[in-house]
């Protein structure tokens, strides 16, 4: 496994729901990151150690008030481009599509959009994994900041999981909303079957500040 795929396996691990193995999880992750050089796992490694005394259920109940309580902090992608609109469903089954297509399926219990779910895919393929991510950069630094503010230990692992990707991060939240507004950046369009990102979902974004 490359040093990407295993940050990018780290962070789907550390961004599952904090279920009776939680712990065991960490482990793992400390155990695979322990050896490898660089700012994203030295911050995987750093939410690893904030969380490691906390007992599972504490760690469960902030989980769900971190990001099933708030839309500006859900961990579903396709909510920052498309919001609660028709066009979501177009954009789930696109992501339905492109796991099917590399020989993966996603849990039937949960949306293709999930954070968690799309990195562990990126770990798997790495090439189209990766690029599905970058598709969706604007999504992943507007949750990163929302996170940042919200002074959750969750910030360092969307924090690495951006240093994965090519580019520079939006210098401000501004710049990340003209990113959406705007698209990836041109030498990632048309890798995959997305939709732009729409101005619309911008707006509404800037409307729940």
């Amino acid at each position: 496994m490359s040093r990407t795929a295993a940050l990018h396996q780290a962070a789907s691990l550390l961004l599952s729901h904090p279920d009776e193995d939680v712990h065991q999880r960490l482990d793992l992750v400390r155990d695979a990151l322990g050896a490898l050089p660089g700012q994203e796992s030295a911050l995987l490694l750093r939410f690893c150690a904030a969380v490691a005394g906390v007992p599972q259920l504490e760690l469960s109940a902030r989980y769900v008030a971190t990001f099933d309580r708030s839309r500006r902090r859900t961990l579903h992608l396709t909510y920052y481009t498309d919001g609660d609109t028709r066009r979501r469903g177009e954009a789930l089954v696109r992501w339905r599509r492109l796991y099917r297509e590399h020989g993966w399926q996603a849990p039937a219990d949960e949306l293709p959009d999930h954070l968690p779910l799309a990195l562990e895919f990126a770990a798997r393929s790495p090439g189209p994994g990766r690029a599905a991510l970058q598709e969706h950069r604007a999504a992943l630094e507007l949750l990163r900041m929302a996170l940042t503010d919200h002074r959750s230990p969750y910030a360092d692992v969307l924090e690495a999981v951006c240093l994965t990707l090519p580019g520079p991060s939006p210098a401000d939240r501004a710049a990340a909303l003209h990113l959406v507004r705007s698209g990836p950046p041109t030498e990632t369009v048309g890798l995959l079957p997305f939709p732009a990102l729409r101005p619309q979902a911008a707006a509404a974004e800037e409307n729940r500040r």
